[in-house]
């Protein structure tokens, strides 16, 4: 019998992005009442934390237009975190009136990004979040911080990990309890997956970081892998793979739900997902876009 890895965790917890960062660029419009399937289904599959949309401007992210209702309109479980991206005041405020439980704001580690991303420098868009963050703490929410572009941009190239950690404690600072690393363009490897932590970790410690992979360049897997034997026990997916970036091109969807699930039973981390319903919301929100799952687990247990 084969003796469990002691530097692995024995839980995990999963964020489940799909109904806000993997549907926010899809091009065909969905209707509200399909996100609210979508968002009650992976609720049903037993996901403790699901970003359940975007108050962002529609003019940018016209997808993310029908949030409100989405949230109006979801069967809430009271042991379930639904989640909203606010980059701003006004959506913040506009998160707060549709019952949000949680709030996300997000900065980039790299100048060109960010710019290109938000319109503004790194430290601009630091600068704005103080506001939100003040309103978030006066609504009593939590406030979860991203970082994109932690291991390579698609203007920029390689990111220095120190820029990384710089970016990272200024939102820890800020007042965000969780903060997410992302690697938004998927070109990350193990190795600088590990260069990255460390360089964070002299400022944050491991419980209180999380790491959203892309999967561009099939690394995804062995980058969770090794951010779990570093002692992450958050990870950021995305139900039947879903996603991308606009502003990378190139950069495909999330790593898939179904595909960590799988790995994580594989190394008997406890979870808390019931991978049966897991797989039919996957299909059920493929089948609505009319095209395979982007999820290699995914495709081959519907081809059983």
């Amino acid at each position: 019998m084969i003796k469990a890895n002691p530097r692995l965790p024995t839980q995990v917890k999963l964020v489940e992005v799909g109904p806000r960062d993997g549907l926010q660029n899809e091009s065909v419009a969905i209707d509200a009442s399909t996100k609210v399937e979508l968002v009650d289904r992976l609720t049903d599959a037993g996901l403790s934390y699901i970003e359940t949309g975007s108050f962002v401007s529609p003019k940018w992210v016209p997808q993310m237009a029908t949030s409100s209702d989405v949230f109006a309109q979801i069967r809430r479980n009271p042991k379930v975190t639904y989640a909203a991206l606010t980059p701003n005041l006004q959506g913040l405020q506009a998160a707060i009136a549709a019952g949000a439980d949680e709030v996300a704001i997000f900065g980039a580690a790299s100048q060109s990004f960010s710019q290109k991303n938000i319109n503004c420098s790194i430290d601009e868009s630091l600068e704005r979040f103080h506001d939100v963050v003040e309103l978030a703490k006066q609504h009593d929410l939590k406030i979860r911080g991203y970082v994109s572009c932690v291991l390579g941009c698609p203007y920029e190239g390689d990111i220095a990990p120190e820029k990384v950690a710089e970016v990272a404690r200024a939102l820890f600072a800020m007042g965000c309890y969780e903060i997410s690393l992302g690697d938004t363009i998927g070109v990350g490897t193990p190795h600088k997956v590990q260069e990255m932590l460390v360089a964070v970790n002299k400022y944050i410690p491991m419980d209180k970081l999380a790491v959203h992979f892309h999967d561009t360049y099939g690394q995804a897997l062995a980058n969770i892998y090794t951010a779990l034997n570093m002692g992450i026990s958050v990870i950021d997916s995305s139900v039947a793979g879903l996603g991308g970036c606009p502003y990378a091109k190139g950069a495909s969807g999330n790593v898939a739900t179904e595909d960590v699930v799988y790995l994580l039973d594989g190394l008997g981390i406890d979870h808390g997902i019931n991978f049966d319903l897991l797989l039919k919301a996957g299909w059920f929100i493929s089948d609505k876009l009319e095209r395979p799952a982007i999820s290699k687990v995914s495709n081959a247990m519907r081809a059983k």
